[in-house]
């Protein structure tokens, strides 16, 4: 089938909840893909951060080769080869706890808005406070917690026991917490948002708060996990441990799966019978987050997100001395954007014409989360491309 085709067939049976690029991708490698005509394009974004690793890392494929020859799925009935070494690397590399694994990141927030609500039904406590331009998901619980109105229109009457305050306001928490709250749901950068990074200070404020209260302090790491920020986990930048971590995206790299870690006072609020995922931490699902665990260690690509996503901002910082249409270059690692005083879209979409794929949000942020073992020349190329495209429209 030709391209357009391809794109009929989606508009003929696909129903339209995304808006897409004119763009079919059909081969994909490291941080370039190829289009259905054979263009090539360096990927700034790939898959909201799911190809962390690069696409099709050839580790991961061998891995999930030779589990496809093995055995592709395991009912959480029984027991499977994979789940419990993923969950000990995870706990290992993190705090001390256990995991739940499902399949998404909406998915491991709904199952850390029940572990949350669960605890605190002993003495009736059930609200979680959230940050005004989060975004946690598009299922239900998880789109109750987003604190974006604009992703809540047209649904009706959410969950209740939701409350939004300012991120990095420390003030507008402590008034909002009250008898009835549980928790504090928060993203240390909040991807959809913009980039927008915690302060210094802001998470050990908001650790301390959380343990004045006895209620859970959750991290939304979705985006920020798996080594792009720097570190394994954004949290490590800072001075504090949440209770509960939520992860996805870059942990299969491309395969999907989810997981919350919950430290030791609340792995067990979770029982038999009052949560699961039927395809959870399936043996092929965990074949690909152990690989891509192991590779990230192997080929210390953690320091390798600090020391790209450090050149990748400096180039950034001199596009902002030169183009007076950027407001602002922030972010931390290989999770950067540009806030701009003109229409983002516009600026995205031409480069994608140039053969560079990034990302638009809130109207006017370019947002760049490049695959974390991405290097120089290709950085340099990228930029080189995103400096033509500003260029044309100043």
């Amino acid at each position: 089938m030709n391209k357009n085709d391809l794109i009929q067939q989606y508009k003929d049976f696909v129903i339209p909840t995304y808006s897409r690029s004119d763009l079919v991708i059909c081969k994909a490698e490291g941080s370039k893909v190829w289009d259905i005509s054979g263009k090539e394009y360096i990927d700034f974004f790939p898959g909201w951060a799911v190809s962390g690793i690069g696409h099709c890392h050839p580790r991961v494929v061998e891995a999930l080769k030779r589990q496809l020859d093995k055995v592709i799925h395991v009912s959480n009935n029984y027991y499977n080869e994979y789940q419990g070494q993923l969950a000990h690397k995870l706990v290992e590399a993190s705090f001390p706890g256990k995991v739940f694994f499902c399949n998404s990141g909406a998915e491991a927030i709904e199952s850390a808005i029940k572990l949350a609500r669960r605890f605190g039904d002993k003495n009736k406590r059930y609200k979680i406070i959230t940050m005004d331009k989060s975004f946690h998901g598009r299922t239900t619980g998880a789109l109750s917690a987003t604190g974006q109105e604009k992703y809540k229109k047209g649904f009706g009457t959410l969950l209740k026991d939701f409350q939004t305050v300012p991120f990095n306001d420390i003030e507008a928490l402590k008034a909002a917490i009250d008898d009835e709250t549980i928790a504090v749901l928060l993203e240390p950068i909040q991807g959809e948002g913009g980039i927008n990074v915690a302060d210094e200070d802001y998470l050990d404020y908001v650790r301390k708060i959380c343990d004045e209260k006895d209620i859970l302090f959750i991290l939304d790491e979705v985006q920020t996990g798996m080594g792009r920020t720097g570190k394994l986990f954004c949290y490590q930048n800072y001075n504090v441990i949440p209770d509960v971590m939520v992860l996805a995206k870059s942990l299969g790299a491309g395969i999907p799966i989810g997981a919350i870690v919950a430290n030791s006072k609340y792995s067990n609020v979770l029982e038999p019978g009052t949560h699961a995922s039927t395809f959870g931490g399936s043996p092929l699902a965990c074949a690909a987050a152990l690989e891509t665990l192991k590779i990230i260690e192997d080929e210390k690509l953690v320091k390798n997100a600090l020391e790209m996503g450090t050149y990748m901002k400096n180039r950034l910082l001199g596009f902002k001395e030169e183009f007076n249409f950027i407001n602002e270059v922030r972010g931390k690692g290989l999770m950067l954007a540009m806030s701009l005083n003109i229409e983002g879209k516009v600026i995205a979409d031409n480069c994608i014409e140039s053969g560079l794929l990034v990302n638009c949000t809130q109207g006017n942020v370019i947002r760049l989360l490049p695959a974390i073992n991405i290097h120089k020349e290709l950085i340099d190329k990228g930029l080189d491309i995103l400096y033509g495209v500003l260029t044309r429209n100043q």
